[in-house]
């Protein structure tokens, strides 16, 4: 509750409701114009990620029309729950049976490459047994986690990139320095690995980025 009240006293605008049902509390905006003027400019400021930005563009689309008074008439009703329906949870089972002729709208892909790998982004580097010359073979991982929700948001990745793939997994692997992963992939673009200094040099700085795993 206190922390509700904090965001309502950020935004100056919005109420806190009690829902007992659910044991919640709820600080919610349904002010037109208090959305229009203070909600959205904020996230427009500071853009949310994921898929929460794409429901703020869809949200943002349909609300514009609501300004324009689209929802007077029964075109304007349809083309503002063709974003409901990309939303969320899209359109309930009454409001899809009201509105059999609605379709969704395609959800914006948000690209952010860079910046979200920063904060989901995992380098990681392993090493295991093989039957090679040197004895040990060096695996190195670039990895982005996140919740099943977004499986398809990762599959714009792989088509970004032209490599890589899904798994779904229940634990996420410990993050580490890219620098140091950068210094692994020289290595081993220089074949230096083949050598035993090489391999040495690799589980030094592998050691210290994930604390070992051989």
């Amino acid at each position: 509750m206190l922390l509700l009240r904090k965001i309502q006293s950020f935004f100056g605008v919005g109420i806190i409701s009690e829902r007992e049902s659910f044991n919640r509390v709820v600080y919610s905006v349904q002010s037109y114009h208090d959305i229009t003027n203070v909600i959205i400019p904020h996230f427009k400021k500071y853009p949310l990620i994921t898929q929460k930005k794409a429901d703020f563009i869809l949200f943002n689309e349909a609300i514009n029309l609501l300004n324009l008074k689209a929802h007077s008439n029964i075109e304007g009703i349809s083309k503002i729950l063709s974003f409901k329906a990309s939303m969320n949870s899209g359109l309930s089972d009454a409001l899809k049976i009201q509105f059999p002729t609605v379709l969704p709208v395609h959800r914006p892909l948000v690209s952010f490459e860079a910046g979200f790998t920063d904060g989901e982004g995992c380098f990681y580097v392993n090493t295991k047994k093989a039957k090679t010359l040197s004895g040990i073979q060096v695996i190195m991982t670039f990895s982005i986690t996140q919740h099943v929700r977004d499986e398809l948001l990762l599959t714009k990745f792989i088509d970004y990139f032209g490599c890589g793939k899904i798994e779904k997994v229940s634990t996420r692997p410990n993050e580490v320095k890219y620098i140091d992963f950068c210094k692994i992939a020289k290595i081993m673009e220089d074949k230096s690995h083949l050598n035993p200094e090489g391999l040495k040099k690799i589980k030094s700085l592998k050691s210290g980025m994930n604390k070992g795993r051989m």
